[in-house]
C-alpha cells in the first residue's frame, strides 16, 4: 500500500494527542473567582460516635475537593463529652482518591491530633490547617476520578461503661393497665402500693439505663475551604491546629498505612 508523503509518523501523532490532552486539562482547570476554594458546608451539632470495626480510623465528614485550586485547606468542627482520662479522641485529616470502579485509596494524611478533653464536660472548637499533598483535581488521568478530604477519628480512651440505676418497684410489662390492679397497704406508717395475687404486677428490681452513652461526640466539618499560603501560612503537611476548651497534643507523624474503615 502506498504511503503518502503528507502522512505523519506515529510518534508525532502520539505527541500531538498528548498535547491535546494537556490542553483539555488546562481548559478544564477552574478559574479562581475568589480568594479561596469553597466546598459544601455541613451544619449540625456534635454527634455521639461509637468505635467502628475494632476502632479503626473512621470518617465522620467528607469534603469533595475535585477541582481544587490551592494546595492547603482549613476546616473547623466541634466536640462534646471529651473527658480527660476517660473518653479521649484521636483525629486527623486524610485525602482519598475515588475511582470509577467504586474503589478508594488514601493519598495523604495529617499527623494525629489527640483531643484529651477536660475534667468536666465542655464543648470544644477545633480548627485544622493542612497542606494536603494531592494533585490538582482538574489534572486527573480520566473523567471518573474524584478526590475527597475527610475528617477521621478513633478512640484514644473509652468509651466508658456507664452503669444505670437499679430500683425496687412494683413492676409489670410495659402497657399493663393499672385499673383495679394495684392495692394499697399500710406498713411502717406509710401507705405503699401492693399487688394482687395472680396479677401481672409484682415487686421487682428494675434497672433504669443511663442516658449517658459513655461516648464522646464530634461534629462533621462546619466548613472545608482551600486557601493560599498567604492566608494560612501555618499549614504544613503534618498539620496545624487551634483548639478551644479541650486539652490536646500532636502524637504521631502522618502514616497512610494505618488501617481505616474502607467504605
Amino acid at each position: 500500500m502506498a504511503i503518502h508523503d503528507s502522512a505523519l509518523p506515529p510518534s508525532l501523532v502520539q505527541e500531538i494527542a498528548g498535547l491535546q490532552r494537556r490542553l483539555t486539562a488546562l481548559e478544564r482547570k477552574p478559574e479562581s473567582m475568589t480568594k479561596f476554594d469553597r466546598y459544601p458546608v455541613i451544619d449540625g451539632g456534635a454527634l455521639s460516635r461509637e468505635p467502628v470495626a475494632g476502632n479503626l480510623w473512621t470518617t465522620c465528614s467528607i469534603a469533595n475537593v475535585t477541582g481544587m485550586v490551592f494546595d492547603r485547606v482549613e476546616c473547623k468542627f466541634i466536640t462534646d463529652w471529651l473527658l480527660k482520662g476517660r473518653r479521649e479522641a484521636e483525629v486527623r485529616l486524610a485525602a482519598f482518591r475515588h475511582t470509577g470502579n467504586n474503589s478508594r485509596e488514601i493519598v495523604s494524611a495529617s499527623s494525629v491530633l489527640e483531643l484529651n478533653g477536660l475534667k468536666d464536660r465542655s464543648v470544644a472548637s477545633v480548627v485544622m490547617r493542612w497542606v494536603h499533598g494531592i494533585p490538582f483535581g482538574w489534572d486527573y488521568g480520566d473523567d471518573t476520578t474524584v478526590y475527597t478530604i475527610e475528617l477521621q477519628h478513633r478512640y484514644k480512651k473509652g468509651p466508658e461503661k456507664i452503669k444505670g440505676q437499679t430500683v425496687y418497684a412494683i413492676a409489670a410489662p410495659e402497657g399493663t393497665s393499672m385499673d383495679g390492679i394495684l392495692n394499697w397497704g399500710y406498713k411502717d406508717n406509710w401507705w405503699i402500693s401492693t399487688y394482687r395475687e395472680g396479677s401481672p404486677w409484682e415487686p421487682d428490681f428494675v434497672t433504669v439505663p443511663s442516658w449517658d452513652q459513655g461516648t464522646y461526640s464530634i461534629s462533621p466539618m462546619f466548613y472545608c475551604v482551600g486557601l493560599p499560603k498567604e492566608r494560612i501560612p501555618e499549614a504544613t503537611p503534618k498539620g496545624w491546629a487551634w483548639i478551644k476548651w479541650s486539652d490536646s497534643k500532636w502524637t504521631r507523624d502522618p502514616n497512610i498505612s494505618e488501617p481505616y474503615f474502607n467504605i
